[in-house]
């Protein structure tokens, strides 16, 4: 089974700038489509990223020019850095991956870490 750990979380004031990281299991951002979620309290989950096995990326609205996601196949991990932080942004994020497609759907991921809290104060 894939295995997913996000960490990388943290509090912020608005403006600021985190980079959460997500270390998968051996071969997984080289074979995998992944991804990055965020939910926060109340809301449906909501998609923020993904990245082909080449590296090519995809942004929801809300985050483009904003965050930038990335990896490296050597050390299976996955990135996000998150700058110019709005509060809007508080929520906690998450990784996952699917096999051969990817898409902004979260029910067509399979492998889904825990999840990393992030915080952005006003």
């Amino acid at each position: 089974q894939v295995q997913l750990v996000e960490s990388g979380g943290g509090s912020v004031q608005a403006g600021g700038s985190l980079r959460l990281s997500c270390t998968a299991s051996k071969d997984t951002t080289g074979t995998y489509c992944m991804g990055w979620f965020r939910q926060a309290p109340g809301k449906e989950r909501e998609w923020v990223a993904t990245l082909d096995r080449e590296g090519g990326t995809t942004y929801a609205d809300s985050v483009k020019g904003r965050f930038t996601a990335s990896k490296d196949n050597v050390k299976n991990t996955l990135y996000l850095q998150m700058n110019s932080l709005k509060p809007e942004d508080t929520a906690m994020y998450t990784c996952a991956a699917r096999l051969w497609f990817c898409g902004d759907l979260s029910r067509d991921y399979t492998y889904w870490g825990q999840g990393t809290q992030v915080t952005v104060s006003s």
